[in-house]
């Protein structure tokens, strides 16, 4: 071919386990729904950041420190970032892979996460907890969308590699990771039932 595509992005997307995921679930559930009725201070700072939801992220954010189930997970969450880290082709010889941050969210009807990205990490995701039908995925940005500036718009028809925007469905018992510089967000849940994931950091030393 004349053309060959550079530079490119990698999301990795795969179930966490081959079985057993329904009754992991329901155990994480109910423990994520008792850490939020703890976690006072969690439900504070979301009232004010987080409006109509609720998030550990400032709060309770190393979750695997503190509870047993979080740290069987966090376990399993590793040795997926080390696959999609081959796959990325990173240099990690003799280098320490470790999760640096874990935390929850819960997000009823019209909560929603803004565009953001992940600072101070290599490796960002998410893992699907409940999924309720029709709830939203979690929507990715071309890091070049800056850059494009007298680029005309994509056909409707363009190949998923070139839109200028990507949305993964999110799906229970499944697993997402991304580099922490890309940036994602997600739309309103226009659902009646609670969307809930949990979310993690990986760093390297």
């Amino acid at each position: 071919m004349s053309s060959r595509a550079w530079f490119p992005t990698y999301i990795y997307h795969e179930p966490l386990l081959r079985a057993g995921l329904e009754r992991f679930n329901s155990e994480l559930a109910d423990e994520c729904h008792r850490i939020r009725d703890y976690d006072a201070a969690g439900r504070r700072w979301s009232a004010k950041n987080y409006p109509g939801g609720y998030t550990s992220y400032a709060s309770l954010n190393r979750l695997h420190k503190i509870s047993s189930t979080f740290a069987r997970l966090e376990r399993r969450i590793t040795l997926h970032v080390r696959r999609f880290a081959r796959q990325l082709d990173l240099d990690l010889r003799s280098r320490e892979v470790a999760m640096s941050d874990f935390w929850l969210n819960i997000m009823p009807e019209h909560a929603a996460h803004s565009l953001h990205l992940h600072p101070l990490s290599f490796v960002s995701g998410t893992y699907y907890v409940v999924t309720p039908r029709g709830c939203p995925g979690l929507k990715f940005e071309d890091p070049r969308l800056s850059r494009f500036m007298a680029a005309p718009p994509r056909t409707a028809t363009a190949r998923p590699a070139n839109r200028t925007h990507i949305t993964y469905p999110a799906r229970a018992g499944h697993v997402i990771l991304f580099e922490s510089w890309l940036r994602h967000e997600v739309a309103p849940n226009r659902t009646a039932a609670d969307r809930l994931s949990v979310s993690f950091n990986y760093h390297w030393s």
